[in-house]
């Protein structure tokens, strides 16, 4: 089946938060926006057509999400994609499932659960905006240590009042996707700390092993997972309906699992999950998947043409695609040049919104969202062309 990735959807006026909210981040209204990460592409049609079944039965009250369609539909996608068994005895192990409305809310209840104020979180930097704001927000210190970097991840892991290793797999916004010795070692260093392991694994469906070395993959954290962690993801980021809300995750100790389901059925009175999200998910893990792999060789090929755009007008750049995402982590820093005034140059001359690295702990960098049709990324990028010219000293 094919599956059109060019044809433009108008998004505003539908509370777009990368559309219809561009003015309250960038100050003016109107811009062509790469920003926030989701895509402009319309979910598959099996996700549709298994909402619009869903809505023409036209009850809607209140719903458990521990059903065999769900959770099975969950061990489905982990077999398949990543060769990763998360069933027991032929049904999916239940006593590690969890669900929340989306992978943050997951994130804050296990920051409560298992550190307390001025506690350290160990990042890697650059770090996804939205860890930076959960953490700051429940008065937990961000330890921030370069990717890359063991020495420095070590050195935070053994601070006594470090809690959590927070990974973020494949991350964002560099797009680098963990390789086995890494997380080995990961969980080893954990492990010898005492500190729990929180791995979001929200971009894991976009690996691209054209643009990483011979045998890149995805690895899920539940291969490596010892003593207290959690793997936390959805499929609202692949097949593009984060706003139908809903998230999922598997905890390793059974204690744990049971202390984040009473938080949520309690403390937070979050018992009954969004129906439709259940319906999308299930819907994208039992039919989504040729959808996601055509949807990935687009992607590639935005990737591809950014690279070529950008390398051509500026050689010394070298630009390589990511390893995984729709998000391009573009390194500036060799042309010199200052971010507020490439910003005032993309806002006022170029009339596009790019994410600043400041965003995300980085000066020097753009995050380049190229989840959309191809004509609109080669604007984007022929405006950010223009204006790195412009202001290249």
């Amino acid at each position: 089946m094919g599956y059109d990735f060019d044809t433009p959807v108008d998004r505003h006026g539908t509370w777009c938060v990368q559309w219809d909210g561009v003015a309250e981040r960038f100050g003016v209204d109107g811009l062509l926006p790469f920003t926030i990460s989701d895509m402009d592409f319309r979910s598959p049609p099996e996700v549709l057509d298994a909402l619009q079944r869903r809505v023409a039965h036209g009850v809607f009250g209140y719903t458990d999400w521990r059903n065999e369609d769900f959770l099975s539909a969950i061990a489905h996608w982990s077999k398949t994609r990543y060769g990763t068994d998360i069933a027991a005895d032929g049904a999916v192990a239940t006593s590690r499932v969890v669900y929340a409305p989306s992978v943050l809310n997951q994130l804050s209840q296990l920051l409560r659960m298992w550190t307390g104020p001025g506690d350290g979180v160990v990042v890697h930097t650059p770090t996804y905006d939205g860890f930076r704001k959960a953490l700051t927000g429940l008065g937990r210190e961000l330890r921030g240590v370069p990717v890359g970097d063991t020495a420095a991840l070590e050195r935070q892991l053994a601070h006594p009042d470090s809690k959590i290793l927070l990974l973020c797999s494949p991350h964002n916004p560099t797009g680098r996707v963990w390789t086995e010795a890494e997380l080995t070692l990961f969980a080893e260093l954990a492990a010898a700390h005492g500190v729990a392991v929180v791995s979001d694994e929200i971009h894991a469906d976009f690996v691209h092993p054209d643009f990483a070395p011979p045998g890149t993959r995805h690895l899920p954290w539940t291969r490596f997972g010892s003593g207290r962690w959690a793997l936390i993801t959805a499929a609202t980021k692949s097949f593009n309906f984060a706003a139908l809300s809903g998230s999922y995750g598997i905890i390793g100790d059974p204690d744990d699992h049971a202390a984040f389901l009473s938080r949520m059925y309690t403390g937070e009175g979050l018992a009954s999950p969004a129906v439709l999200s259940l319906t999308a998910h299930i819907a994208a893990y039992r039919e989504g998947a040729p959808w996601l792999d055509a949807l990935n060789a687009y992607v590639e090929d935005n990737l591809r043409m950014v690279a070529e755009r950008l390398n051509a007008a500026f050689p010394e750049l070298d630009w390589r695609p990511p390893q995984a995402g729709y998000l391009a982590w573009l390194d500036l820093r060799p042309l010199g040049i200052d971010d507020d005034a490439l910003q005032r140059e993309l806002i006022e001359q170029q009339k596009v919104a790019i994410m600043p690295g400041s965003v995300y702990g980085c000066d020097g960098f753009l995050r380049f969202n190229v989840g959309c049709p191809r004509a609109k990324a080669e604007q984007g990028m022929d405006a950010l062309v223009r204006a790195l010219r412009r202001l290249r000293p």
